[in-house]
């Protein structure tokens, strides 16, 4: 998952700042919003560990199948969360995406120096999961386009919680900011 240093620190720091942001989410007055925001904290978190620049940190070989049973925990968490909204899928195939990427960096050659090179996935694999992140990141984004109200509606989130922690469009922008996280470390697989 390791590219340029300067590239990795930043992907760490857009992922550590979505983690601790849905972290603050978790303050909701609104359960379903609490539980989604840590599995969302969760992947934040995670996805910045597993961003460190090899350079500055080599996990130890035991940490990769300890983010595979991590975040395979988390997908069948999400996978049974699914059966009450559709939504929970698409935290289900991140954290499948994230097993992935944790097994393939067990597998690969210099796994204990924190490296992989290109094409130790399986790239029809690899491909799919690319394809559908970046689909999500272009549908997400979209859905942050402010759209022109029409005199006499309501303002948007009138009559909802109005906690910063309840804002939709600050919950979408964590998922966006994550997907694009995801997108670049698919790229290096």
């Amino acid at each position: 998952m390791h590219g340029p240093a300067a590239s990795g620190w930043l992907l760490v720091a857009l992922c550590a700042a979505t983690g601790a942001y849905c972290l603050l989410r978790m303050r909701s007055s609104v359960e379903e919003q609490r539980r989604t925001a840590g599995g969302e904290a969760l992947m934040g978190f995670g996805m910045a560990a597993m961003a460190v620049p090899a350079a500055a940190f080599t996990p130890p070989s035991w940490a990769w199948p300890v983010y595979a049973v991590l975040f395979g925990t988390a997908g069948l968490h999400a996978l049974w969360a699914a059966r009450a909204g559709t939504r929970h899928l698409h935290h289900s195939l991140g954290a499948g995406a994230m097993v992935y990427m944790a097994v393939v960096m067990t597998l690969s050659p210099g796994a204990g120096q924190g490296h992989t090179h290109g094409g130790s996935g399986i790239p029809l694999l690899t491909g799919v999961l690319l394809l559908y992140f970046t689909g999500y990141v272009l549908v997400t984004g979209v859905r942050l386009v402010p759209v022109a109200a029409v005199a006499g509606d309501p303002a948007p989130g009138a009559g909802e919680a109005s906690g910063w922690g309840d804002r939709p469009e600050l919950a979408r922008a964590c998922r966006l900011s994550m997907g694009i996280a995801m997108v670049a470390m698919l790229l290096t697989m």
